[in-house]
């Protein structure tokens, strides 16, 4: 009986380990200390941070705000076309998320721009053009710079220094994709020019599609 019983914790236990493992932490302050939660009412009690509403253009000159992301899960970056080494690998990076999540609107990528007074819509088109950027949920923004700087660092954190410190007339510059959830809730910060962190940040979608 000893041994069954201890044979039964043993397994209980690693069920779990497989459930924590197999459960996106949340992120709701700057530093990214993890936040683990066991249900959507536990979530919604305890990580009160989401992306705040926004309004920019994308590439093809169209009005895009949290209205498009609202149910889906959603990968930020941020970049711009002058860019001449970290963005175009982030680029084929977000190419690659892209690739795998084809015709499924289930999926939003933004990438927004943090030179917009140099990539208006027509030329985040032409930067769209040459890197082959086709795919109907992937957003290159453009807008208000103070509105895309306020956004990037507070309600992404996009910047591992505890970005939201900084005024909007200091330079945004950051490697990180940033994964957010159908609720508008950030559950994952990956090197957006590692090819490593891609991979975990594929897994990491579907593990968001099918909570």
């Amino acid at each position: 009986m000893l041994r069954i019983v201890f044979f039964s914790f043993i397994v209980f236990g690693l069920l779990a380990c497989e459930q924590q493992k197999e459960s996106l932490p949340y992120y709701n302050t700057p530093d990214f200390t993890p936040i683990f939660v066991n249900s959507a009412r536990a979530a919604l009690e305890q990580v009160p941070h989401r992306i705040s509403n926004f309004s920019f253009t994308n590439q093809h000159g169209n009005t895009i705000t949290q209205e498009h992301i609202d149910g889906k899960v959603h990968v930020a970056n941020f970049i711009f076309t002058t860019c001449g080494v970290v963005c175009p690998v982030m680029t084929e990076n977000m190419q690659t998320v892209s690739q795998e999540f084809e015709n499924d609107d289930q999926v939003v990528l933004l990438s927004y721009s943090v030179t917009p007074w140099i990539d208006d819509a027509d030329r985040l088109a032409e930067y769209a053009e040459i890197k082959n950027i086709n795919d109907p949920n992937w957003h290159l923004l453009t807008g208000s710079k103070s509105a895309i700087y306020e956004l990037a660092r507070k309600a992404y954190f996009a910047e591992e220094d505890l970005g939201y410190t900084k005024d909007s007339t200091e330079f945004l510059h950051t490697e990180h994709f940033i994964l957010v959830d159908q609720s508008k809730r950030i559950r994952g910060i990956y090197n957006g020019t590692l090819a490593l962190e891609i991979k975990q940040l594929i897994a990491d979608i579907n593990l968001l599609k099918e909570e």
